[in-house]
């Protein structure tokens, strides 16, 4: 693949595909939102697949490195992939409703952080990234809040709110061509 030397002129000429892709991810995105729970689920199988494939990789490795000092560590860690990633396609509601609670979690103590930091650091516009931590913190809140009902619907939430923020961001750059100049 060779690389465009005017990446401006890429964007113009591909203007359309952006435009439809755009366009196509918010739908998607929107019907994701629609259909958390089915979407969560989804996810979470998904998940557990890749989870499955990297331990088999793991556990393949560890054994084609037999000699290696870690081996045990690799073949455990190997084993640990395959099955979690087997509880996730298996019951898939379960998993998602222990991620969910780990999402909370990570909220709530990714939220004090920031605003933590914030405080007591004071940077320019500092403000807004306790703003941000404030934010993170009460969605933490409103995870935990709901859990374990959550745990049905968040995941597969955040999964169509990121494909309707990207479909955005897809348009964005296809309009934004009649601003860029050579």
């Amino acid at each position: 693949m060779d690389y465009p030397l005017d990446p401006i002129g890429s964007i113009r000429e591909r203007r359309g595909w952006f435009l439809g892709l755009g366009i196509v991810l918010i739908l998607l995105g929107s019907g994701v939102i629609g259909s958390s729970y089915y979407a969560t689920v989804f996810s979470v199988i998904l998940l557990g697949l890749f989870l499955i494939f990297a331990g088999v990789v793991q556990i393949v490795q560890a054994i084609l490195a037999r000699k290696w000092s870690a081996v045990f560590l690799a073949l455990f860690l190997g084993v640990l992939y395959v099955v979690t990633g087997a509880l996730c396609v298996v019951s898939p509601t379960t998993a998602a409703v222990g991620i969910t609670l780990w999402i909370a979690a990570f909220c709530l103590i990714a939220g004090s952080f920031r605003m933590l930091s914030a405080l007591l650091l004071r940077f320019a516009r500092w403000e807004w990234v306790f703003a941000s931590g404030v934010i993170t913190f009460l969605l933490g809140i409103m995870i935990y809040a709901d859990w374990p009902l959550s745990g049905l619907w968040v995941i597969g939430l955040f999964v169509g709110i990121e494909m309707v923020l990207s479909g955005c961001a897809w348009i964005a750059l296809a309009l934004s061509h009649a601003q860029l100049r050579r």
